[in-house]
């Protein structure tokens, strides 16, 4: 009975958090009809201008991780500030894209153009910790404009906040892996907007 409830418990708290994250997304200019119909969409992520956690500038924010973790031991921050940046194509952009194409009917097209292309621009990210006794979600605040290919005229814009990145069962230690887990949410949550309203 016990188990029973906790899994009613955690399905609950599932959905609240499916509902919370998709009233989060919306659309705000342009026009998502000329989706209708395609079969393929191109991607591309920008972090331009991004603010990280209570730093206005990502490189703020990375120069101070960078000497904190190097005063620890030599070496160590300067591997974070790489990881930082390679990250993304190694782990956030795989994600989000995954996601997308499992639940959006749009698969990404890689080499060969389509007729139109998504922009996600990342415009804040929160990194999230895990200290074992104590943790907080990693989130993101994102723009999705979608544009044709070529033209970059703009189309549609939708603006995604507070995506969260979480892993069940608290292991996510990793700041990386938290992440990561907000562009798999963004994805999956973009998709399922993208298809309702075009």
């Amino acid at each position: 009975m016990k188990l029973f409830k906790l899994s009613v418990s955690l399905l609950f708290m599932g959905l609240i958090s499916l509902s919370a994250i998709s009233q989060k997304i919306k659309l705000i200019e342009g026009d998502l009809s000329p989706l209708k119909g395609e079969t393929s969409i191109m991607v591309k992520f920008t972090y331009d201008n991004m603010s990280v956690g209570k730093f206005d500038k990502e490189a703020d924010y990375v120069a101070k991780k960078t000497q904190e973790y190097n005063k620890k031991e030599p070496g160590k921050g300067d591997a974070c500030a790489k990881s930082w940046v390679n990250d993304r194509e190694r782990e956030f952009q795989p994600k989000f894209i995954e996601l997308f194409e499992k639940e959006g009917g749009l698969a990404v097209s890689g080499k060969k153009p389509a007729k139109y292309t998504i922009i996600f621009k990342t415009t804040a990210t929160d990194p999230g910790y895990n200290i074992g006794i104590s943790r907080g979600s990693a989130y993101i605040n994102a723009e999705a404009w979608i544009v044709e290919t070529g033209s970059e005229k703009v189309i549609a814009k939708i603006s995604l906040e507070k995506v969260p990145g979480r892993s069940y069962g608290g292991y996510d230690f990793d700041t990386g892996g938290r992440i990561a887990e907000c562009y798999a949410d963004a994805g999956k949550h973009l998709a399922k907007f993208i298809k309702k309203n075009s």
